[in-house]
């Protein structure tokens, strides 16, 4: 990888956290991981609220997650700045600040971490839990129009489009597909944009 990059960690990916923050770590790329919610983010769901309170807690539930991955190695950060190396990236008070996004639940750490993505100019990789995105039960090899899923958060894909981002999701259980990635080998998944 030349260009920087976003890696967005997903919260169903809690079990294999350790295993996948080995294997960026062992990479040695500089990357800007974005945690997904995860349980945190799916307590708040549980509460049955919307608007400004749901999406303050959850990304507040973003940062507990972010400690957590925390606690195998790789750094915290609260800034987007470029450092060598890999970084976990605690968004509450950068988004605070900024407040770029809607707050609805059609806005999650997917999306997050797209806008992550388009501020600092970097490709982005979303770790989750399927081998590919799908539509209507069909893999999808490639995302360059819109299309409807379940295995992104409503708001991700016009976002990417319109941005222009380019990026790859891949099933982070499967942390061989994240070493090829990193390494610039082809590797089963999902892509969007340029080819990378």
């Amino acid at each position: 990888m030349n260009r920087s990059l976003v890696i967005k960690i997903g919260g169903s990916l809690l079990s294999s956290a350790e295993g996948i923050i080995s294997t960026i770590a062992q990479a040695g790329c500089t990357a800007l991981i974005v945690p997904g919610g995860g349980p945190f983010a799916g307590t708040v769901r549980g509460l049955h609220i919307d608007g400004s309170a749901a999406h303050w807690m959850a990304i507040a539930g973003m940062e507990q997650y972010g400690w957590y991955l925390s606690s195998f190695g790789i750094p915290v950060t609260a800034s987007m700045d470029s450092s060598p190396g890999p970084r976990i990236l605690l968004p509450y008070r950068l988004l605070l600040d900024r407040d770029p996004l809607p707050h609805s639940w059609a806005v999650t750490s997917d999306t997050i971490s797209a806008w992550v993505a388009a501020e600092t100019g970097a490709d982005l990789l979303i770790l989750k839990s399927v081998d590919q995105v799908r539509a209507g039960g069909i893999p999808l090899d490639r995302i360059a129009a819109p299309v409807e899923t379940d295995d992104l958060d409503p708001s991700f894909i016009p976002f990417i489009l319109e941005k222009s981002l380019s990026g790859m999701i891949l099933n982070g259980r499967r942390t061989e597909r994240i070493t090829g990635f990193l390494i610039g080998q082809p590797v089963p998944g999902t892509s969007f944009g340029i080819t990378i």
